[in-house]
């Protein structure tokens, strides 16, 4: 089962981070407006998710791997913990309402859970 998990999180690091190469303007919009360089930001952050992946992947450095994994999601929470303060009710779109961002903030936080299970 722990092999499964590794696979699957080397996958979802490897998708997530090529994403960010895919769909730029997505993960530009995400960076709080106080972090400078945005488009730096993506592309650093894209590059550290596909080189987790790596990580992840090769069994040897695998709980190196999940460790970065878990930090690299931390500290992308400063996304949600910022959505959280400008989430609204009358948002157009649900995921940006209050209920929307507090589950994104979950699922991330399982995410980090995910990574250090993986690392352990």
């Amino acid at each position: 089962m722990h092999t499964i998990a590794s696979i699957a999180l080397a996958i979802f690091f490897l998708v997530t981070g090529v994403t960010h190469f895919l769909f730029p303007g997505y993960y530009r919009a995400l960076v709080p407006v106080w972090l400078p360089g945005a488009r730096v930001l993506v592309v650093l952050s894209g590059v550290a998710e596909i080189v987790v992946a790596g990580l992840v992947a090769v069994p040897a450095t695998r709980a190196l791997g999940g460790w970065l994994g878990a930090a690299l999601i931390t500290a992308f929470l400063t996304v949600w913990i910022e959505a959280l303060r400008h989430a609204r009710s009358d948002q157009p779109c649900r995921a940006n309402r209050l209920v929307g961002v507090v589950v994104r903030l979950v699922v991330n936080i399982g995410y980090v859970a995910w990574a250090i299970a993986v690392a352990v």
